[in-house]
């Protein structure tokens, strides 16, 4: 992580929020994944917000309400009383093939459970598996000098994005 403002004390989310309205149809495999990385989440992350105006002290934990808003995926930081420290948008272009790419794994999953094919089905996971990863370096590029993040808490907002951007 790098760039940690002065003044940033316990550079963790409390909680993790979705904005908007999600399907409540997921599909059980990302739904499953959404649950999960909030879980993950919640036990361990890194977050450091790097926008909030120097001088201010801010003390973490910190909440994070998550949101797709005209075609751009909004980071809305606040403290746990919920006053809000920055707000930061990224375009959701540059992460909309990666989460289609996501959706057809989602997919081939379920068929190759429902078809019990192990083999295709451990194959699909290590594709999954990439492309997390995949999506976790593009999170931290786009986040470069506004939120530091690592590498697990990245793969973990990706997934959030993924469900998210099941409603766009």
């Amino acid at each position: 992580m790098s760039g940690r403002p002065s003044g940033i004390v316990d550079g963790r989310l409390s909680r993790v929020v979705l904005d908007g309205e999600i399907p409540s149809s997921l599909p059980a495999a990302l739904e499953a994944d959404r649950a999960q990385a909030i879980a993950d989440l919640a036990a361990e992350n890194r977050f450091v917000p790097l926008t909030v105006k120097p001088g201010i002290a801010v003390h973490g934990p910190f909440v994070l309400h998550l949101a797709v808003q005209d075609g751009r995926l909004v980071f809305d930081v606040r403290r746990g009383n919920g006053t809000r420290l920055a707000v930061i948008g990224l375009a959701l272009g540059p992460f909309r093939g990666l989460v289609k790419d996501y959706q057809l794994l989602v997919d081939s999953h379920l068929k190759a459970v429902e078809e019990g094919h192990a083999e295709r089905i451990q194959a699909i996971d290590m594709g999954r598996r990439g492309l997390h990863n995949e999506g976790a370096t593009l999170m931290r590029h786009r986040l470069d000098g506004k939120i530091a993040i690592d590498f697990a808490t990245a793969r973990r907002l990706f997934t959030l994005v993924c469900v998210l951007h099941q409603r766009v």
